[in-house]
């Protein structure tokens, strides 16, 4: 995904989980041979309207120095699928489907699954890539390569995000421009500072920083495994390094509003602990890009008699005219198309119902909704 007040930035308020040996019925990872060059591990529930194309962009880069089956393998974890997530995925040739362990409580199904494959895994190097990604041509041997040429054992990139009709494209620019203030990628790929977050839709990590993390058992209870992973991987000084990457891939996150407001309504007030001050924030930007046209207009609507009129008019433009260039400054950093940024501000009433109700649902509720599935976020 970016993501400074994160959740993970504070090691007095939140302290390193220690890895734990995982519940009876979810066995402890066994020692692999690391006989392949990379594993790729998708975890996947109910994502029959977008896994095969993912699965196409990784089956396509099985070359001959680079064979799929031989070099690197990819294991698709049928998540509890209702759909036909599993049939999709088992038409591909070289594909491995496999079933997670039964989820114990206090984990989480993504954690549950991804723990899982992680012991069937062969590779010296595992990605985790969510199904909703589209990989460009040759990304998995680069992407093996920068983290070799970084000396980094975690490596994480965010896609480009990719969204359909007038609510993603005005409100998705608005958060992701929050998430690059928050976690600047030069700043979390700085070992001597304590800010760290990664995106689960492409987490690649070597086998031996892997397990001096914990693996996923030591995020097992976490909505937002990937952030935490990232600040444990800096915890324990296995090199991590995270930044934009649309060379290498991009995601749509969500096909459906719906889906884009439970999807935000679970991750921003974990992703944001300053939430409620940055609604307000945001309000604040909805006054003055409305009110102050509204205003100007008002002075300029009555007869002059007065220069101080005038002048109150004109001052009223300007700060208006300031307010717009600061606001598009700041969503600038989205890495979003134009187009979409100019629209973004549309998107501010939804982006500060969300950031409330991320709030309300997380910290006062404590419980949030995904996939059929409800957590109680630590």
């Amino acid at each position: 995904m970016p993501f400074s007040d994160g959740i993970v930035n504070d090691p007095e308020a939140d302290p390193l989980p220690q890895p734990e040996r995982t519940p009876p019925t979810t066995p402890a990872r066994p020692v692999t041979v690391e006989d392949m060059e990379l594993s790729v591990i998708i975890p996947a529930r109910n994502e029959e309207d977008c896994i095969a194309p993912c699965i196409e962009s990784l089956v396509a880069q099985s070359e001959e120095f680079f064979l799929l089956g031989r070099d690197w393998e990819l294991l698709v974890v049928d998540d509890g699928s209702t759909d036909a997530t599993r049939q999709i995925a088992s038409g591909f040739k070289g594909v491995t489907v496999i079933d997670p362990a039964k989820i114990e409580k206090g984990w989480t199904g993504k954690a549950n699954a991804c723990w899982t494959a992680a012991g069937r895994a062969h590779g010296r190097w595992l990605l985790f890539t969510d199904a909703d990604t589209v990989h460009e041509p040759g990304d998995l041997r680069r992407a093996i390569h920068e983290a070799e040429k970084y000396g980094v054992g975690v490596l994480s990139y965010s896609p480009r995000q990719m969204v359909s009709g007038l609510g993603q494209r005005a409100l998705m620019p608005l958060v992701f421009c929050e998430l690059a203030l928050a976690y600047p990628p030069e700043k979390v790929s700085k070992p001597e500072l304590r800010i760290a977050a990664a995106n689960g839709q492409f987490l690649l990590t070597s086998r031996k920083a892997y397990d001096i993390v914990g693996g996923h058992a030591a995020v097992k209870a976490e909505v937002l495994e990937d952030v935490k992973f990232a600040f444990i991987a800096k915890r324990r000084k296995v090199g991590l390094r995270f930044r934009y990457a649309a060379d290498a891939l991009s995601t749509r996150m969500y096909r459906t509003t719906s889906a884009m407001i439970e999807g935000w309504t679970k991750n921003l007030a974990m992703l944001f602990g300053n939430c409620l001050i940055l609604a307000a924030w945001r309000a604040l930007d909805i006054v003055l890009l409305a009110g102050l046209p509204i205003l100007a207009w008002v002075y300029w609507s009555y007869r002059i008699m007065y220069i101080p009129w005038l002048m109150a008019g004109w001052l009223l433009a300007a700060l208006w005219v300031r307010t717009l260039w600061r606001f598009y400054a700041r969503v600038a950093k989205s890495n979003f198309p134009v187009a979409d940024c100019l629209v973004s501000p549309l998107g501010l009433p939804l982006f500060v119902i969300l950031l409330y109700r991320s709030w309300f649902q997380t910290k006062i509720l404590r419980r949030v909704t995904w996939k059929g599935r409800t957590y109680n976020p630590s």
